[in-house]
């Protein structure tokens, strides 16, 4: 009996230790200052041959992330970000730049695009002609 004392003691000593502080923040969290000023957007962009995601093989990756910094992988990421902020984050915005003339020469080109933009779940795909055709669209977010 006494070992269950024991057990039951130290158990409900470990739940109010791990609980108490949950529940004074839940108590704080309305009047509280938010831990971040930014959502985060974190990105992985990856290009490859092929006519879709599933049957094309990855060639390269770059990472973006636009809060609170520019950065990442990506060659030019804070151009990168700053063209996806103009487009609140929706990729299929993105129009080819003008005056760029590619040849119809069919390679077909998988640009892919999974993560968080300001704190929403992205899941990208889209299938160019080629890679000046993809090239094209933007200022240099899948310029990679």
């Amino acid at each position: 009996m006494r070992n269950t004392a024991r057990w039951a003691a130290a158990l409900g000593l470990t739940a109010a230790a791990v609980c108490g502080p949950l529940a004074g923040a839940a108590v704080a969290a309305p009047g509280a200052a938010p831990s971040s000023l930014y959502a985060p957007s974190a990105l992985v962009l990856t290009v490859g041959h092929g006519n879709d995601a599933a049957t094309a093989t990855p060639e390269r990756a770059a990472t973006l992330i636009c809060a609170p910094t520019a950065f990442g992988t990506h060659p030019d990421a804070a151009r990168a970000c700053a063209e996806l902020r103009g487009t609140g984050g929706d990729f299929n915005a993105l129009k080819p730049a003008e005056g760029v003339w590619c040849t119809k020469l069919y390679d077909p080109v998988v640009v892919t695009v999974q993560g968080v933009w300001q704190g929403q779940r992205v899941s990208y795909e889209r299938t160019f002609g080629n890679t000046c055709m993809k090239d094209s669209v933007g200022d240099g977010v899948f310029s990679f």
